[in-house]
This record gives structure tokens, sequence and C-alpha cells, in this order.
């Protein structure tokens, strides 16, 4: 059954003329979540189809130097255009450049969403970057789960995005 999740994903999911996965299939729009793919081993940062959907991302949805979910204006979700960004997305972004080996970027992008934090530490679910403040639900845990994440990788030797990505491929659970 897992390999014929991921034989539907990889074919269903990817828009060849995009060169990117999408938010879903049938879809000609990315979201942050497709960040995931190389971070928990479902395909190899390496991958041209992982490739593009990162640049796909990086042109489409990073605003003011921050991830978007998505392209609101889609209406996808029935919520009205002009969300905020999701914080864990940007976490998410900085994983994978570390998994990229683009290290001098995973840094500055992890201390500018660090520099967000209120004046105990706390951040909220969004940042509105028109608005210039934290926005949405507050405290929002995905948001600390993915700095701490983040660090963690940053900090470690032995990076866990790293090691469930590799543990994946060697498993062959996964990577085809």
């Amino acid at each position: 059954m897992r390999d014929e999740i991921h034989a539907a994903v990889c074919t269903q999911g990817f828009d060849a003329g995009l060169g990117s996965f999408v938010q879903y299939y049938g879809s000609k729009e990315v979201d942050a979540s497709l960040l995931l793919i190389p971070c928990v081993g479902f395909l190899p940062v390496d991958d041209p189809r992982v490739r593009g959907t990162i640049e796909a991302i990086e042109r489409d949805l990073i605003v003011s130097g921050f991830v978007t979910r998505y392209r609101t204006e889609t209406k996808v979700d029935g919520l009205p255009p002009g969300e905020g960004a999701f914080l864990a997305c940007s976490f998410w972004l900085a994983d994978v450049y570390i998994l990229q080996g683009r290290r001098a970027e995973a840094e500055a992008l992890f201390k500018r969403l660090v520099s967000l934090r209120n004046d105990v530490g706390l951040l909220s679910e969004e940042y509105d970057f028109h608005a210039k403040r934290l926005a949405g639900n507050f405290p929002q845990a995905f948001s600390h789960l993915a700095l701490v994440n983040t660090a963690f990788n940053l900090t470690r030797t032995d990076k866990p995005v790293e090691q469930r990505a590799q543990s994946a491929e060697t498993k062959g659970a996964l990577v085809r």
C-alpha cells in the first residue's frame, strides 16, 4: 500500500510542465508543505522533481523573506486572500537549505525567524509581513516545534533531517 501511495503521489502529484509537485492532484499551484518531501525521506533533496519544487516555492511563495503556505488568491480553502506567512513553513525551508548544503542561507533564515519572538521568546502561528507583527494563534506549537527542529539540525553533526532522509533511503522504504 505504501508503494502504491508513493507511486500515485509521484505521478499524479507532480506536474511535469511546472517541474514541481503541486498542492493537490490536478492543481497548478505549490504548497509549502511540499518542503517536507525530502525532510521525511519521501524523495531525496537532489531528486530533480524535489529541486524543481523547492525552486517553485522560492519563486512563488516567499514574500518579504518569509514563506507563505500557499497563494491565498486561489481560494482553495475558502479563506480570504492576504493571510500572513505560516512560520513553520519558513523553518521547513531552512531545513531544506541544510539538506542542500546551503548552510549560510539556513542560518540567516533561522536568525531572522528567531528575531520575531516576543519578549518571552514565544512565536505565533503567522507573521504579518505588511503590519510587521506576529499574527494568528498565539503561542503556536507548530512554530515552536519547527524552531526546535531547525535549531537541532543546525547544531548537530548528525542532523535529524538528514538521518530521516537517509534512513528511508537506505531502508528502501519510500525512495525509488
